[in-house]
């Protein structure tokens, strides 16, 4: 996938807003572990202010072992497995621990709070970063049966298909939630969010340079909810990539004004930055700006 593709998928995530687990992403969290793993080796002789970090690790490490202790008499103990995985992962940012040990503490959380799909989505997120892309999915298919409009699931299934370029089959997936969702809506009020699946959508149809779908998916959107901001912004990221800056500036400034206010400096940055031309960007579900 081209480099503007992942960034237009990328910036739907922001789009749409999605919080996880004590605004944790386990894809963040494993590119700060791969970046400390590969730079270990070239640092070993300059460990200079290294001290504060080895402290946190010591600190963390000594935190695990307390919790594994308790979940050995209390196994079911939730207050110790969200701790447990709380520090499990921020060894991982540090470097520490591998992307299995986080797996066991969400099966258990997922298992014993099956309303709360977050852990689930975390659990295919790391089944997903250790290459099980088919367990990975199966666990997103089993928040889906029972909760088709679920965003972090959504997102997370998306963004797995995306990365094994099946951009078709993460549109079949949108429209599959979006033909489910006037009777889900019916039986839960306001459970699917259709506005974010099909700013998602105009969003694939755009990373494949389909941009007269995605621009038409875009206008059906703001036709049907002028007030919502995002497919709005949406389409000025998207203008903004093809290079068309000028009809782009008043669609930002459409949204940004439309926005709530923890969105309008995320929007408002979006429509003034330069995207760096050697960055690279994985799609994740990430936390609210």
């Amino acid at each position: 996938m081209s480099q503007s593709a992942n960034r237009l998928i990328v910036r739907v995530i922001l789009v749409l807003g999605v919080l996880l687990f004590a605004g944790i992403s386990i894809a963040p969290i494993i590119g700060a572990f791969n970046e400390s793993r590969s730079s270990q080796s070239s640092n070993a002789s300059n460990n200079k202010g290294a001290a504060p970090a080895v402290d946190q690790k010591t600190k963390l490490q000594d935190e695990v072992r307390g919790y594994e202790l308790v979940l050995q008499r209390e196994p079911e103990n939730q207050t110790a497995l969200k701790a447990l995985l709380q520090a499990r992962l921020q060894l991982l940012a540090l470097g520490q621990g591998e992307i299995k040990d986080v797996i066991q503490p969400l099966e258990k959380l997922a298992s014993l709070n099956p309303d709360q799909t977050k852990y689930a989505v975390l659990l295919a997120q790391a089944k997903q970063q250790m290459g099980d892309n088919e367990g990975a999915a199966q666990t997103l298919r089993a928040v889906l049966e029972t909760k088709p409009g679920d965003m972090d699931a959504l997102q997370s299934m998306v963004a797995l298909q995306m990365s094994q370029k099946r951009p078709e089959a993460a549109i079949g997936l949108l429209q599959e939630a979006l033909d489910k969702a006037p009777q889900a809506n019916k039986i839960q009020p306001n459970s699917v969010d259709t506005m974010a699946i099909r700013v998602l959508m105009g969003n694939i149809h755009a990373s494949q340079k389909r941009y007269g779908k995605a621009f038409e998916i875009y206008e059906q959107a703001i036709k049907s909810d002028s007030k919502d901001f995002r497919p709005i912004w949406a389409k000025a990221l998207v203008l903004k990539e093809q290079g068309k800056i000028d009809e782009a500036k008043p669609l930002f400034a459409k949204a940004a004004a439309l926005a709530p206010a923890q969105y309008k400096d995320e929007i408002n940055k979006t429509a003034t930055q330069t995207p760096a031309p050697t960055a690279t960007a994985t799609p994740t579900a990430s936390p609210t700006p």
